[in-house]
């Protein structure tokens, strides 16, 4: 479920995007946390922020609401919330990852087990279902806000190994003919670039088909066209997809992607290029949306291929 309120602190993730059509402040200015991660900044939502500097703004103002008792848990990496921060901050932080108090350090391909460090001094190792730096990072975060509330980074570390991950987050959707699926909501060149690494972290050399639906607003306005080929460039075969008109030349992409296997305004299309699967392959469909039930309809011509002899 997407929330259940319980007798213990209320988790929840918020973001920059508009309240409202009357209201254009950003949801998280609503939520007047006690603990806060800023787990990182850049720019997105082109629909509704001219540029970087105004999503910094937001970040500024969900900071000045967060009381002098509380405790901002950041990401010591990000140079633009290193930026925010120096605009002010009246809370205690805590830096996590390089640079900060907590960090954590992979100790497989995957970062799927990692070594927790706090102040210099290691408190264990975790090992759970989930892959991928980016994931390392989430879980060093939340270890850090759940000690705010008196969950010991050891108890953390031992609750880690039973988590069961949301949706569409590399989620294996269908094992067919030899072929692995799977469902990601990455829509964002960042995100698209640590799904990618995740999944190549976890396989290893076997071939990775990326298939990505060129659908929110910020990338059908070309606000991410110029980071997409390099986050996909450890892809074995790469496929785009929109169903609405881009406003940029999507060939431009197409050239700089290392394999590309070419442009689809069509669901059908689009799932017949995925003929060319074979076993052993890993599809990674990446989409915010339905993606005009490209899934389904895979899953359909693998069992048919299945049937007929792949």
């Amino acid at each position: 479920v997407s929330a259940r309120l319980g007798s213990g602190p209320f988790v929840v993730e918020a973001d920059e995007y508009d309240t409202a059509f009357f209201d254009k402040r950003a949801k998280f200015l609503h939520y007047r946390p006690r603990t806060a991660i800023l787990n990182n900044l850049e720019y997105d939502h082109a629909d509704i922020y001219p540029d970087l500097a105004a999503i910094e703004w937001q970040f500024h103002q969900l900071l000045r609401t967060v009381p002098g008792n509380g405790r901002v848990i950041v990401n010591a990496a990000d140079t633009n919330l290193a930026r925010v921060l120096e605009r002010g901050c009246w809370t205690p932080v805590t830096g996590v990852g390089p640079g900060g108090q907590w960090q954590a350090t992979p100790l497989t391909p995957d970062a799927s087990r990692f070594e927790l460090t706090v102040a210099g001094e290691s408190v264990g190792v975790a090992e759970w279902s989930l892959a991928g730096m980016h994931n390392l990072h989430n879980a060093l975060a939340a270890l850090a806000a759940a000690a705010e509330v008196g969950v010991r980074p050891a108890q953390g570390l031992a609750a880690l190994g039973g988590f069961r991950n949301v949706r569409r987050r590399l989620e294996v959707v269908a094992q067919e003919s030899g072929v692995t699926v799977y469902d990601d909501f990455a829509h964002h060149p960042t995100a698209i670039a640590a799904t990618v690494a995740a999944l190549r972290g976890r396989v290893g050399a076997a071939r990775i088909l990326a298939v990505v639906d060129l659908r929110s607003n910020s990338m059908r306005a070309g606000a991410h066209r110029a980071g997409l080929a390099a986050a996909l460039a450890d892809a074995d075969l790469t496929l785009l997809h929109c169903a609405q008109p881009l406003a940029w030349d999507v060939d431009e992409v197409l050239r700089d992607l290392p394999r590309s296997g070419g442009f689809f305004s069509d669901a059908d299309t689009l799932v017949a290029a995925l003929s060319v699967v074979r076993p052993g392959d890993h599809v990674l469909l990446m989409s915010n949306g339905a993606f005009g039930g490209v899934r389904a309809k895979l899953v359909q011509q693998l069992t048919t291929s299945r049937a007929g002899g792949i």
